[in-house]
């Protein structure tokens, strides 16, 4: 049942309310009943307990008070006592804040006025928080001084008005009179009224005088500490920014593992359970948890028994019997896969030449997106013409190109021995590649149709790779990249997006496929769903949501992946990750956990048990883990990323001109150019072109694919309907209005009423029998053709 909202809290008011407080890491966050009255802080587990138990108080006079996020607030008065809470939302947590702060004012106020009362003011000036009893005096006598001159300008100011009037009747009283005897009587008590008056001027003057000195004396010293005052202020709203953002990475990187994280020990969870953000009563009550809005966590992770860490070969069999596990996963203990030797790191390689670092800062051009899209809402984005405003100036090819920024994680997986070590590898390499995405939200130019991207690192990183547009309706990509190292990527993707007004969904259809030589295990897997918010109104942003299996194909191991959308009532960190890895039987034998866009970590699993019911009664598996280690860390973006598009390294080099490539490379694209060069104006009108160039060709290609397909009379008929406006412009028109997507291309409700004849040129069609999958493989000559400078077999698409 919902309680009635409190009132915003003024100055003396009682306040009083439920909010969250965190226990320790068994019970997490626990509702609670707080009570601020005479500036001291109270809880209790409801309210029908306030008339006779107390859980705890917090005396504000000696308490800080820190926000931590959009929700999460600290009360600390010094280490003794700290209560981290959680308000239901910002507005509720922004009245707790302002009730705390008044409250905490109030109770120093009146602790600093009964501890200076009869003393002295000091001769230093008082710090915040102390000697402002003193203060006030100083000002007080200052502000009587003041009003004491005041008083006396009024009291000359009234004399002035006086004597003036009285002058003033006296001189017209004295040209009035005539010559005579009373003549001289009224002289004089006109120059006695003059003196008079003068004497008051006087007066006046000097009583001006002193309050103006009086004034300005201290005008300056008030200016003066009126100036510190707001230097102070500044520096503390800085602080507060610097320590809000320290809070929050500080929370990310503590909880982005699982809800537990294995890397405590024992005696950490004690002592964060007492005296760190829990107290005693709290932890012998009852659960009384309330479960947050979110999708209840599949599992969760506790630290293995001690003995797990402390074994040594002589009780490896001993170990192997009560796990029950085999022999092949106990070889393995809590030290780092990435340290393990065998999977040493790779030879760091001497570049053969230096790669660019920078591309043209990006052009400050206002576009109206509303324009665009208002009418666009429910349809089919391939329908939808877009500028190059919304764009980066890379192809879809290259953004292929650039899931393999952390190749080193194939590199150490194709040393593995074992098929479980290398499936954390081929995990973490999968959540790599989302990495680049987190601020990408300018969308790709779509490539040609035959438009091709080479990715030729082999002398500095020992790998090729290279990209293909191999069909237009549906627009598909393929992929395919070998190392030295032995290992091998292909992949086939096809999104479908739809737009929805607030939001902007992007699927990829298709798999991808790693091949590793030495152990000729083949894993696939698929990716998950893309999501940009705010397409409309607000600032764009991008989440990652869904799930993936990565399946090897030989052993039947699998990494089930996870990736947990965003919620605003969620109290896990934003954009996570986790998974099990778990062989054939289904037995988990690694768990993995992080996020997308920075880290990912892995714990060896020692055993598993069921655990109490969930949410919606789903029973939660308990693993027993060894200490987490890292396996992957997002690599920093360059300097000045926000005005690059915000690319990696490596995205900076993909655009880069490079001499040998073939006509068809996406860095021969004149509009994808012209962009990167800020010449966006140029950059439409050559987007244009090369769209109607396209339209042609494709057209060219349905004649020649009917004419082949039909004999020699019904080709005459079906040229003749061909022809005609209604039938050939539609039927083209309809799949070609635009090359162009918002963020991706959709495949078409329907096909075209001329089959497309165009075959790829270094990919060829074929069915995968290992995972009975239909997609494009590379058939070999691009390199050869490169060698040997011979691309007479290249299209002219730009």
């Amino acid at each position: 049942m919902s309680e009635p909202k409190p009132p915003t809290p003024t100055p003396g008011d009682n306040y009083k309310g439920w909010l969250f407080k965190w226990t320790n890491y068994i019970k997490g966050y626990q509702r609670r009943w707080f009570v601020l009255s005479n500036g001291l802080l109270s809880y209790y587990r409801s309210q029908a307990e306030m008339g006779h138990t107390c859980r705890g108080t917090i005396n504000l006079a000696t308490a800080n008070i820190a926000v931590e996020d959009s929700c999460n607030f600290v009360i600390s008065n010094g280490g003794a006592q700290t209560y981290h809470l959680k308000a239901n939302s910002e507005i509720e947590r922004q009245r707790w804040i302002t009730a705390l702060e008044l409250a905490k004012a109030k109770a120093v106020h009146m602790q600093a006025e009964s501890d200076d009362s009869g003393d002295e003011c000091p001769a230093v000036p008082p710090t915040s928080g102390q000697g402002g009893g003193c203060r006030n005096s100083e000002v007080q006598s200052t502000l009587r001084t003041l009003n004491s001159k005041v008083e006396d300008l009024t009291t000359c100011n009234d004399l002035i008005v006086k004597h003036g009037s009285a002058l003033q009747r006296s001189l017209t009283e004295l040209e009035a009179v005539r010559v005579g005897g009373d003549m001289g009587e009224k002289i004089r008590q006109v120059t006695e009224r003059a003196t008079l008056f003068r004497i008051t001027s006087n007066a006046m003057i000097n009583a001006c005088r002193d309050f103006l000195s009086l004034a300005q004396s201290h005008s300056k010293r008030w200016q003066k500490a009126l100036q510190v005052e707001r230097d102070q202020r500044i520096r503390l709203e800085e602080t507060l920014e610097q320590l809000a953002k320290q809070h929050n990475h500080l929370e990310r990187a503590f909880r982005g593992a699982t809800v537990l994280p294995s890397s405590f020990s024992n005696s950490t969870l004690g002592n964060k359970g007492g005296a760190g953000k829990g107290d005693a009563s709290d932890e012998d009550d009852d659960n009384e948890f309330f479960d947050a809005m979110e999708d209840p966590a599949e599992f969760i992770t506790v630290p293995a028994d001690p003995k797990y860490h402390r074994r040594s070969g002589s009780n490896v069999s001993g170990l192997s019997s009560e796990t029950g596990m085999d022999d092949q996963s106990v070889n393995f203990d809590e030290q780092s896969l990435a340290s393990n030797p065998e999977s040493p790191q790779p030879l760091e390689l001497e570049p053969v030449r230096q790669r660019r670092t920078r591309i043209p800062d990006k052009p400050n051009y206002y576009l109206n997106l509303w324009s665009i899209m208002k009418n666009c809402i429910g349809k089919e984005l391939s329908k939808i013409p877009m500028p190059v405003n919304f764009n980066e100036p890379l192809s879809m090819l290259q953004r292929l190109s650039e899931d393999l920024e952390y190749f080193e994680l194939l590199d150490k997986a194709a040393k593995c021995q074992s098929s479980l070590e290398q499936m954390c590898y081929v995990a973490a390499f999968t959540v790599s590649s989302y990495s680049t995405t987190v601020h990408r939200t300018g969308k790709p130019f779509n490539p040609l149709l035959g438009e091709t991207f080479e990715l030729d690192r082999l002398k500095e990183c020992g790998y090729r790779s290279l990209c293909e547009q191999v069909s237009h309706h549906p627009p598909a990509a393929a992929h395919h990249a070998f190392s030295e190292k032995g290992w091998s990527l292909r992949q086939e993707i096809t999104l479908a997006s739809k737009f929805r007004g607030k939001y902007l969904s992007i699927m990829p259809l298709g798999s991808i496929q790693c091949l590793f030589e030495k152990s000729n295990n083949h894993y696939s897997w698929k990716k998950v769903t893309t999501t940009i918010h705010n397409i409309i109104v607000g600032k764009l942003w991008i989440d990652q949501s869904g799930e993936i299996d990565v399946v090897n194909h030989k052993t039947g191991d699998r990494c089930h992946l996870k990736f947990t959308p965003y919620s605003y009532f969620s109290r896990d960190v934003p954009r996570k990750v986790t998974g099990v890895v778990t062989d054939k039987e289904g037995k988990a034998h690694y768990v993995l956990s992080g996020t997308w866009d920075e880290k990912m970590e892995f714990s060896r699993v020692m055993q598993s048990s069921k655990g109490e019911n969930g949410t919606e009664g789903k029973q939660r598996t308990v693993y027993q883990t060894l200490k987490a280690k890292e396996i992957w860390t997002k690599n920093p973006l360059p300097e000045g990323a926000e005005n690059m598009y915000y690319f990696s390294s490596l995205a900076l080099t993909l655009n880069e001109h490079e001499e040998g490539v073939a006509p068809t490379d996406s860095r021969r694209r004149p509009d994808q150019r012209l962009m990167e060069d800020g010449r966006w104006d140029e950059a439409n009108a050559e987007k244009q072109r090369l769209e109607e160039k396209q339209r042609i060709t494709r057209r060219e290609r349905e004649r020649e694919a009917v004419k082949v397909a039909s004999s020699p009379e019904e080709a005459v008929t079906e040229d003749s309907i061909n022809d005609s406006p209604l039938k050939m412009e539609t039927a083209t028109e309809a799949n070609e209005v635009s090359e162009e997507t918002s963020y991706g291309p959709s495949p078409p409700p329907y096909t075209s009423i001329h089959q497309d004849n165009h075959q790829a040129l270094w990919f060829e069609k074929l069915d995968d029998p290992v995972s009975g999958e239909t997609l494009h493989v590379y058939k070999g000559g691009y390199w050869e053709a490169k060698d040997q400078a011979e691309w007479d077999l290249c299209p002219d698409i730009f």
